[in-house]
């Protein structure tokens, strides 16, 4: 069916065209990179699966319960609103936010296959170009992975909310090649990565849990990209250009913290949108999420030098300003690790049915010996 077909809103033209500047740039040195990303790289090929192969689709999905998400995490919990819900809209809401959830999600993931496509065209270094060359190709999965869970499993998509729309404009708009890695390495897949480990933690049902364990291991290498580029960038510049791209993330920060909190659901349930959007500030759960969101931003933003005054009052003013100190390393390092784990878990359940049959099999034809 035509994704078209299953927008739960009308998602407008279906075409998004974003006006492109900046130079496309070569570079005739072949021999010569830093040796910390071309290991990265080295890496990013090494990882590379497939999508249709390693996560097991024939896992049932209950759409109206995808996540297996409690009561007390629904920003109607506690409202009259939540009251008034039979069992069955209950479900329905359960429905449209996993979906609203995994469709920001896949035009997030398309957005960065296009800024890591971008970064490839646009970046001088050639070990750049080549790691970048790999993160396009996993953006391409990520999307392809979120594209079927939503058609197959869910069977409804809501269209790009419009912050997020206009931060990856922002981030594509602009001729400096390092907006690129800013926009999009350290916001939005920073925004994304904290997102998909609290639901990869949180969920107790399998495809999900795989899903989000997967794409992750792959978004701790691109964190990890952006982080060696722009922290040896960022070195060379004057505080005037530090303080322009601090501006651009305390905006992004912002504008992710207020705006990308589902209101576009509560609407489609006849709530009116100042009231969702008072619903959603008092949410306990959202207001414990929206905290979450900025752990890996950060301290990457801190790790690539980015911390004058400003911006460390506006994560003051957020409540974030601790998580400065967070171990970004460890965090990483636990994402791949624990897709690691699953694949263990999964191929070491798969051995043990495989033994128990083949000796149902062999008890079954002793006995009819």
């Amino acid at each position: 069916m035509p994704t078209q077909d299953l927008y739960a809103n009308d998602p407008g033209d279906h075409l998004w065209q974003v006006p492109a500047s900046g130079a496309a740039r070569f570079n005739w040195e072949y021999d010569d990179g830093r040796d910390r990303l071309l290991a990265l790289y080295q890496k990013g090929k090494d990882k590379q699966w497939d999508g249709q192969k390693r996560i097991d689709w024939d896992l049932e999905v209950d759409p109206y319960d995808a996540l297996g998400t409690p009561e007390e995490s629904m920003t109607l919990y506690g409202t009259p609103y939540w009251d008034k819900m039979t069992d069955k809209d209950k479900g329905e809401l359960r429905r449209h936010f996993a979906s609203w959830q995994f469709s920001q999600f896949l035009h997030g993931e398309q957005g960065a296959m296009i800024c890591a496509a971008r970064i490839v065209e646009s970046v001088p270094d050639l070990d750049a170009k080549f790691y970048s060359a790999t993160q396009t190709m996993d953006e391409a999965r990520h999307a392809e992975i979120y594209a079927r869970f939503l058609h197959e499993k869910i069977g409804l998509v809501y269209p790009i909310n419009d912050n997020l729309q206009s931060l990856l404009g922002d981030t594509l708009r602009d001729s400096r090649w390092d907006m690129p890695y800013l926009g999009m390495q350290v916001l939005i897949e920073g925004l994304a990565l904290a997102a998909f480990g609290m639901i990869r933690d949180t969920t107790n049902k399998p495809l999900p849990k795989q899903i989000l364990a997967y794409v992750m291991q792959d978004e701790a290498r691109h964190v990890a990209f952006g982080r060696m580029a722009l922290r040896d960038y960022y070195k060379q510049l004057t505080d005037a250009e530090l303080r322009e791209r601090e501006e651009f993330v305390i905006e992004g920060c912002y504008l992710m913290r207020d705006r990308l909190r589902g209101e576009e659901v509560l609407e489609n349930f006849g709530i009116p949108r100042a009231e969702a959007e008072v619903l959603s500030e008092r949410s306990e759960f959202l207001q414990l999420f929206r905290k979450l969101l900025f752990s890996r931003i950060v301290p990457c933003v801190k790790d690539i030098g980015l911390w004058g005054k400003r911006l460390q009052q506006a994560y003051l003013d957020m409540g974030v300003f601790d998580l400065g100190d967070a171990n970004l390393d460890l965090l990483m390092a636990q994402d791949e690790e624990l897709a690691d784990q699953l694949d263990a878990e999964r191929f070491a359940a798969e051995e043990r049915e495989r033994v128990a049959e083949v000796q149902e099999a062999v008890e079954a034809g002793a006995a009819e010996g």
